[in-house]
This record gives C-alpha cells, structure tokens and sequence, in this order.
C-alpha cells in the first residue's frame, strides 16, 4: 500500500509539471487526486489503466466525431465543490470500518482536492500554440540533444596511439578485444577489473585493414604470444553521430522542400494559384486605370486612319446597340503592325485613357519564363480576368515574342513557345460575340508571325500604321510644341520642321523636340529658336559633333573633297535629292556629314534609282580625279550602291537580261541555306550588277571631270567655312538648273489641304459623350475606376 501511494504522488507531480503544458482542467487533478485514497478495491493494474484514461481522455485530431461529446467543462466553483461534498461522503460512508490511519490519508487527500479547486487562468480557454513556436522548440531540444550526445560519446572513450597501445595494454595483457569500425579505427575492450581514466574501452585510427591486421600480428609475435590467445578482432560497421550530426543541415532543407511542395501540391487541388510556384504560374496583365494615364486621342497625330479604327473599337463596346440594330458583330480583335517608333504602343496608351472601359495591358514577352508550363497557365489567367471585366479591351504588346510561326522541329524553348501560341489560339478563338472584349496587339514583325494568329475570327483587323507623311508631321510637331517655350509661332514652326525632317517617325519628332530644348538649356537660352531645332536634327541624323577630333590637314582635305564630290553630283543630277546642308565636321562614325531633303514619292524609275547611285559614287569618283587613290571613306557609299543595284535586277525586273523576276533578297540575320534560283541565274545577277555599277561610276566620273573646276570651289570653302548651306551652294554654283521644293507649300501643293484631316465620321463624331439611351447603372459599371477597385478587391 506504502509502494503504491508513493507510486502515485510521484506519478502526480509530473502530471501537475506537465498540465501547464496539457492544459488539463482541474476536474482531471481531482479525478487523479481520489485514486490516492487508501483502501481501494480496485488492484494496481487498474489503477494504472484508469490513469492512463485520466491522462490521454483526449480524442485524437480529426476524429472527434467518433467520440462522445464532452460535458461543459467550464462549471463555477459551487457546483464542483457541491459534487466533491457527494464523492467526499459517499467515500466516508464506505470506509466508515477502516482505520485511523486511513481517515487521515482521506483528510488529506479532501485537503488536497479543496487546495486544487482554485481556478486557474489557463483552465478557461485552450491554449492555441503557433506551431512555428513550437517547431522550433522541438527543433531545438532535437539540435542540443544530438550535440549532447555527441560530448557524451566523446568522453566515453580515449584515444590513443599504436605504440601505446602495443606497450601499455597489449604487453601487460590487459586487452580482450579489438573492435573494428568502419574499417577507419579500431576499438579496443579491456578486460573487466582494468579501466583508464574510469574507462574500460579506447579507439586509435588505422590507415587500411590490411596494415592493421599485418602489424597486430608482427606485434603479438614480437611479444611471445601464443597464436590461440591471439586478440580477437571484431568487424563492425556502425553509424557515427557526427556523421548525422553533419546531415542535419540537409535533412533539414529536404523536409522544407518536401513540406513546401506537399502544400502547394494541396493548394494546387483547391484551385488556389499559391505556395512555392503559385505566384509564378499567375499572369502578368495589369488592369489600367485611366487617372493613371496621361495620354488622349487628342494626343495622338500623325496616322488619323489608324486611331479613327481604333475608336470604333471602343465606340461599338460603349455603344453596342448603334452596330446591332444593322446586324452588325463586333470584330474578335485587331493588330497594329508598322515601323518602330510610328505610333502603335501609343495608339493604345491612349484607348486606355479615353477607353471608358477596362484596359488590360501585357506584354508577349512575360509568357516565357525557364520552368515549363508557365505560359499556357499565364495565357489561361490573362484571359480568365479578361472574361471576368467584360466589356473590355485586351492588349498585347511585342506580340512577336509569343507568337512566331510554328516550325517542324522544336529545339529546347521553342516548343514551350508554342505551347503558349497554342493557348492563346485556342483562348482567343474560344470568344463568342456576346462577351464584347476586344483584343488589340501590336507588332513590327508582322511577317514572322503564325498564320493562324492572323486569320480572321482572332485578329479580324490589320491595321498599318505608317511612317507620317508631310502633314503628319506637321501634326506631330504641334503636338510637341506645346509645352515648350518658344517665342516663334508654332504653327509656322512646325511646318518647317515637317519640311526638313522626310522620313521621321513620331518617336524621332519627339526625340528632336526634346534635343532641341536640351540645346537650348546647355546655352543657358531663356527660349528655344530655330537654330536649336537645326542642331538638333543634325544630332539625330548624323550624331554629335566631333570637336575634339581633330583631322590632320591630309585626311581633311580628303574628307573635303569627299563631300564636296557628293554635293556637285547632286547639284547636277535631275533626280537626285536637293543639297541642304554639307560639313566637314566629323560626326558620330562619319568624318563628314552631307543632309539632303529626299522626296516623298512611292514610285522611282530606272533614271531615278540610276541618278542616286550616281550621287552615292561622287565621293569615290573625286577622290578618284584629285588624289589619284582611293580610301576606305566610302564604304557606306558603296554599301548603299550595292543594294540599290541588286533591289534593281533582283526585285525590281529592271534588267533586259534577267527579265521581269522577282526573287525575294535574304534580309539582314536570315540564314539562306539555298537561293531561289540557279547558280546560271545567280552568274548573271552578278554580271549584271556589276555591269549597273560600272555604268554609274563612268557617267558620274564624266559629270565630276566636267564641273572639276566647280568641285574644287566647294571643297575649298569647305576648308574654310567647314560647313556649307544651300545658300552658299547658290552663290558657289549658280541656281540648280532642275526645279525643286523646298518649302512645306510647295511639298503640299496639289493634295487638297495644307493640314492633316482629323475629321471623323459621323457615328463617331460623338464616340465619348453618353447616349441617351444609356443607363447610369451600365455606365458606372464600366468605369475602369469601378474595375481597378473590383480586381483589387
């Protein structure tokens, strides 16, 4: 009895340690406490059982609802005091017979329940740990227990060396055993009754097992020991702990990894986009609200005919009924395609600002990414949120990036490539005519991409967007005029501007704009003039001078020559390009630099395309009749001379010999493995290219040696002045004898106006004010204020 109360107390003290942390309530401590009491029936065997109930009465998780439900624990103190009164005299009447001494160990043990009835703080609500705590805490205890160990093992024995062991333990007889370990060290067991240090075992390192075994029995034979008491060797293999020890950084990160994929696995079945690659497989459309879009219709010049496309668009998702009541459907998309820098990224800057609908925005290349399956899941989520802000406008910026032709063999990226292309195919042509969401891409490199792309019923529209003509540019300028500070009128500046800029595209006209106000800055100018606007296309053409370069006089009477070959050609050629400006200043790569004011024409002649070559030899043919020699400054001269010669019998079917062909020339980083004609045809190409050249350089170096006398007047002036107008060309070589425009009237003459039409039609005269018709609900519905704060939602 003595053996089994003092069993109990012991077992109630840890219990009473451990329920801080088991948050056992106190009804348990009294259930516990009562089977201290002396004089119970029950054996030890069931007393134990009943405490195990006591202490694990606990369901496990996940299976509660296989259990009883328990009783409110949470009673007041009168009713647990009031049932410990009943227990309490149901237990004194039954033990009414027993002994002094158990009515005292009662006493004591009611004692002990009235103690324990005090209501404790973690006895009203659970306690909910953080299982990072309490990782961590698992962790820890796991870390300082294995070093722990580690020291212990250490301790536990001694190491010695060979001699030691052969003088102080096998010469005195003292050894039982060798235990091999590893085949790295060896273990040595001493008889019972000898210990070192309080230790009975030692280790030493060996080098191999074979030596080991060679040189204990060189040992034992030096020592006189009989072979049948030869020490028994033992082979073991055993792990060592700081083996383990050294894996647990691993074993750690493996059961992250593992512990990282399992849930994303979990999170993958619900639906859910998170965990590890979660964030990765999302798309990377932004919805665009207007406010933050600084850009309007009004701001766009230049390609008229392309942004009046373009408002409809949005005209038919704000005003759907005005296209329906003639049967009209909504085009599936449309895709800009130009030069660079003509208009197309900005076209759609400008729907979004003005769109009154939401404005999503991505770019081709965020659907490829190095992991596997990252595009199509992009390509599905793009267009999920697409569907879920219809009526809408999706726009695909660089849309080459993702959608080039499908090729028979796929090396590496390219089939995820298209993978993705086929996402997007199946997305796109998955719309029906009532989700009214719009997709816009643009592109420069419309020639490379997927035909099923192209076909209609995906991108129903192509919409060009061409370099602007005269009065585009015009347009454009006043548009980038308007915030700069200038003292001239705007309008006449800008139409000198468009006169002196041929070919310029809008991002060069914004470019020049910006130059010109820089200059202007770097002079510590109040106002911008004229001259900056010069300096500043010079700077775009040509590049920034050169001061600091200085020629020696040799090389700069050659560059001087040079152009001043170039400028009489062309002084003397009917269709050559009027002269404006030449120098002998050097410029970005060239040494010289010589402007011209080309024509705007679609249509050139065989006299044309003759005349340009003929201008491009001048610097060659000059150096030619001058020098004696030639150098290598004409290298871009002749490039251009080539290419106008093989566009010419090639492409053009300009030549008598190779008749009215056209073979398509590879372009710049193509790799043509084979030509389109025969090797025959190929010889004659080339015969008759060189031919063509031949045939220019002899006109121009007959045209040189007649104005010989004209050329030296320029490039001594040149010396001089290092720059010359076309005022000083006058004055040099008389008026041009072929007429010429150089004015922005005379540019403009004979096409209707001398400004760009930005008239619209009439059903979209009024594209962006409410219809009557329209209800406010639908309105503030579409609002792409309304949608940003939707999606953020």
């Amino acid at each position: 009895m003595v053996h089994q109360l003092l069993y109990s107390s012991s077992k109630l003290e840890r219990f009473v340690l451990s329920s801080i942390y088991k948050n056992a309530n106190i009804f348990q401590l009294r259930r516990y406490l009562s089977l201290i009491r002396n004089g119970s029936n029950t054996s030890t065997v069931e007393n134990l059982r009943n405490q195990w109930r006591v202490l694990y009465n606990e369901p496990p998780k996940g299976f509660e609802k296989f259990f009883r439900q328990k009783k409110d624990s949470n009673k007041t103190t009168k009713e647990v005091g009031d049932k410990d009164k009943k227990e309490s005299k149901k237990a004194s009447e039954s033990q009414s017979s027993k002994s002094q001494f158990d009515k005292a160990s009662q006493y004591s043990s009611n004692t002990n329940k009235r103690f324990f009835q005090w209501e404790f703080k973690w006895n009203e609500k659970k306690f909910e740990g953080n299982n990072n705590d309490k990782l961590f805490f698992f962790g820890t205890l796991l870390v300082g227990l294995l070093f722990y160990l580690v020291e212990v093992l250490q301790y536990q024995t001694s190491e010695i060396t060979w001699r030691e062991f052969i003088t102080k333990y096998l010469d005195k007889g003292i050894v039982d055993k060798v235990e091999v370990i590893n085949k790295q060290w060896a273990r040595v067991k001493l008889l019972p009754g000898n210990t070192v240090d309080g230790k009975d075992s030692l280790w030493f390192s060996i080098g191999s097992v074979e030596t080991f075994e060679r040189n204990l029995e060189n040992a034992q034979i030096d020592l006189n020991i009989e072979p049948q008491n030869y020490i028994l060797v033992h082979y073991k293999d055993e792990i060592e702990l700081q083996h383990i020890v050294k894996l647990i950084p691993q074993l750690i990160v493996y059961g992250m990894m593992f512990y990282v994929i399992r849930k994303s696995a979990m999170q993958f079945g619900k639906g859910r986009k998170s965990g590890l690659f979660g964030p990765l497989m999302e798309s990377t459309a932004k919805l665009v609200n207007s406010k933050d879009i600084g850009v309007q219709f009004k701001d766009v010049a230049g390609c008229e005919e392309a942004k009046i496309e373009i408002m409809e668009f949005v005209n038919f998702l704000k005003n759907p009924q005005q296209y329906m009541d003639l049967g009209a459907k909504i085009p599936k998309g449309a895709i800009l395609t130009g030069p660079p820098g003509t208009g197309k990224t900005l076209l759609a800057k400008a729907t979004a600002g003005e769109a009154g609908v939401p404005f999503i925005s991505v770019s081709g290349s965020e659907f490829l990414e190095m992991f596997v399956g990252v595009g199509p899941s992009r390509v599905r989520d793009m267009f999920s949120l697409a569907r879920k802000h219809a009526p809408c406008i999706l726009f695909i910026d660089e849309i080459d990036a993702v959608g080039r032709k499908r090729a028979s063999r796929n090396f590496g990226g390219h089939s995820e490539q298209e993978n993705t292309l086929n996402q997007l195919l199946v997305e796109m042509d998955g719309f029906n005519t009532t989700t009214n969401v719009v997709v816009l891409a643009a592109t420069n490199r419309i020639d490379i991409l997927d035909k099923a792309l192209l076909r209609p019923g995906r991108f129903d529209r192509q919409i060009y967007v061409p370099a602007p003509d005269i009065k585009g540019r015009a347009s454009i300028f006043k548009v980038h005029l308007q915030p700069l500070k200038i003292t001239i009128d705007k309008d006449q500046l800008a139409r000198k501007m468009a006169s002196l800029t041929p070919g310029f595209t809008g991002a060069d006209i914004a470019n020049v704009c910006n130059e010109a106000a820089l200059i202007a800055a770097r002079d510590l100018n109040d106002n911008i003039h004229l001259k900056h606007f010069e300096q500043a296309i010079e700077r775009v053409i040509a590049g920034m001078e050169k001061k600091t370069n200085v020629l020696q006089p040799e090389e700069k009477k050659t560059v001087a020559y040079h152009e001043a070959g170039h400028a009489v050609a062309g002084w003397f050629l009917q269709y050559a390009d009027p002269l404006l400006k030449v120098s002998i200043i050097p410029r970005g790569k060239g040494l010289g630099y010589a402007q011209y004011l080309p024509h705007e024409q679609y249509l050139y002649t065989k006299e044309q395309l003759f005349d340009r070559m003929c201008m491009a030899l001048g610097g060659r043919v000059s150096e030619e009749i001058f020098f004696g020699r030639i150098t290598t400054g004409a290298q871009d001269d002749l490039q251009k001379v080539t290419a106008n010669a093989y566009a010419q019998v090639v492409q053009y079917g300009m030549n008598e010999k190779v008749g009215n062909v056209s073979f398509q020339m590879p372009q710049q980083g193509d790799l043509a493995f084979d030509k389109p004609y025969s090797e025959h045809t190929a010889e004659l190409i080339d015969t008759e290219v060189r031919e063509l050249i031949d045939r220019a350089h002899k006109h121009t170096r007959n045209l040189l040696t007649e104005h010989k006398e004209n050329v030296s007047k320029v490039a001594e002036r040149l010396l001089k002045q290092e720059i010359l107008s076309r005022e000083d060309m006058i004055e040099l070589l008389g008026p041009r004898p072929f007429p010429e425009k150089s004015t922005y009237e005379q540019f403009v003459e004979g096409t209707g106006s001398f400004e760009e039409d930005t008239s619209l039609p009439k059903g979209l005269q009024e594209w962006n004010k409410p219809r009557e018709g329209d209800k406010k609900g639908e309105s503030s519905s579409n609002s792409p204020s309304e949608a940003v704060s939707r999606i953020n939602s």
